[in-house]
């Protein structure tokens, strides 16, 4: 059965959450979604996230979200990695770490795709990133042998620093799997398009969040610290909400038939932001 998919980029902090909730029914009316989905590592003060934000960002109508290498920078959330479904760290973390690495998810009633399955896996890069990680080919070369046929089409997100990193996975996966979208660098790149075999591609997604800023953060505290190298608050930025992400509709065959980034201002003049 075809299925419409918005995965929304890195949602930083209070900004990035307000323009989620603020644009979210737009999204849906525009594109009308079986399955929305999200990064949301960045949502609580620009790192990691709580069980209360987790259930703040499922009110919102989000359906999936994914953390990556800020999963346990509040160590709060960790029992709720592993009594949710919905809610995912990467896969190639150590067999011991808390949490699930893949999920699958169901369109719910009302949807044109209503019962229908689809399975997102996330994996962290190992290029430039801090946290150890197993290797994502091999992992995600056992995950989807391991999937049964009801798992529906994939989608892996690669959470990673390094462009090459992610392209290359893409290609090793392509007509394998339904996307790879890349996430973690807060930039929107300009590459999204489908693979030769049938795998919707885009380098990052970009970010949920403030846009007069350093990837999210204040731009003279992130100053302030490179040409000082003085320990400075990275304090999320406030300017210049935006929602970024992708549209992607996959065929009967699990393969991608388009895939459309996606960029929307927040409204100041309206709710939540006109509430200050």
């Amino acid at each position: 059965m075809p299925m419409r998919i918005i995965m929304l980029g890195d949602v930083v902090g209070q900004p990035g959450r307000r323009v989620v909730h603020q644009q979210l029914p737009h999204i849906r009316d525009r594109y009308t979604p079986d399955l929305i989905l999200a990064n949301a590592e960045n949502i609580a003060g620009g790192s990691g996230i709580t069980p209360q934000l987790y259930q703040k960002m499922i009110s919102y109508g989000i359906d999936g979200l994914t953390l990556g290498d800020h999963v346990y920078k509040r160590k709060e959330i960790t029992a709720t990695l592993d009594q949710v479904d919905n809610l995912i760290r990467p896969a190639n973390l150590p067999a011991k770490a808390a949490g699930k690495g893949v999920m699958t998810l169901t369109a719910r009633p009302g949807r044109a795709a209503a019962g229908a399955t689809l399975t997102v896996v996330t994996l962290l890069g190992r290029t430039y990133m801090p946290m150890a990680a197993d290797d994502p080919f091999a992992v995600i070369d056992r995950l989807l042998e391991g999937l049964t046929p009801d798992a529906g089409p994939v989608i892996v997100e690669i959470h990673a620093e390094a462009t090459g990193e992610k392209i290359a996975l893409a290609r090793y996966l392509d007509g394998r799997v339904a996307a790879v979208v890349g996430t973690h660098t807060h930039i929107a790149t300009a590459d999204a398009g489908l693979l030769p075999r049938g795998t919707a591609y885009i380098t990052d997604l970009g970010m949920c969040g403030p846009y007069d800023s350093v990837i999210g953060r204040r731009a003279d505290r992130i100053i302030q610290h490179m040409t000082t190298s003085m320990p400075t608050p990275f304090d999320v930025a406030e300017d210049d909400p935006r929602l970024c992400g992708v549209f992607i509709e996959v065929n009967d065959a699990g393969h991608a038939a388009q895939i459309e980034r996606i960029e929307l201002k927040a409204d100041l003049d309206q709710p939540p932001f006109a509430d200050n």
